[in-house]
């Protein structure tokens, strides 16, 4: 009478190419997730400002948006500025906050370097002229993969433009 199944040296070669398979696949999954972790990243950060933008527009009042620890890799909050000292004044009522516990590297340029505000008719403001980008760098590379930009007029809009960036080195 003959059994049915797998011998043991059949069960140990499926073992073995699926081991095989597994490592060739494993760091191509890795890029995927962390490609996709910067880009929602991007895409949060965004939908954050142009959030920020409308809630000063309805509100009438400067709104702040702004790096947690001055790191926007951290995440951000969203705050009604009506001392008018920004997120150094504790009691500025807190509208949103988002915490990104992903590590995605999140560098801004001179202008938005940790915060951005929004005047009452959604203008960013800050004394002059207040545009700039905000890049999500890449993990391994001083390469920018997505721009979040803020325009003169408050206008926002997301790049995905692999471009290489100084601010990601750091």
């Amino acid at each position: 009478m003959r059994e049915q199944g797998f011998s043991l040296i059949e069960l140990l070669m499926g073992l073995a190419i699926l081991g095989i398979v597994l490592q060739l696949v494993s760091p191509a999954f890795a890029a995927l997730t962390e490609s996709n972790h910067r880009k929602e990243a991007a895409k949060s950060l965004v939908s954050g400002l142009r959030s920020a933008r409308s809630e000063a527009v309805s509100r009438g009042q400067v709104v702040v948006v702004h790096g947690i620890n001055d790191d926007w890799s951290q995440g951000w909050r969203i705050i009604l500025d009506v001392s008018g000292k920004g997120h150094d004044d504790p009691g500025n009522p807190l509208l949103i906050e988002r915490r990104s516990g992903i590590g995605v590297a999140i560098f801004g340029n001179q202008y938005v370097r940790t915060a951005v505000r929004f005047g009452p008719g959604g203008e960013p403001v800050s004394g002059g002229f207040q545009a700039g980008t905000l890049h999500v760098c890449a993990a391994r590379e001083a390469q920018s993969q997505h721009q979040v930009v803020l325009a003169s007029n408050g206008r926002i809009s997301l790049r995905s433009e692999k471009t290489a960036q100084a601010l990601c080195a750091t």
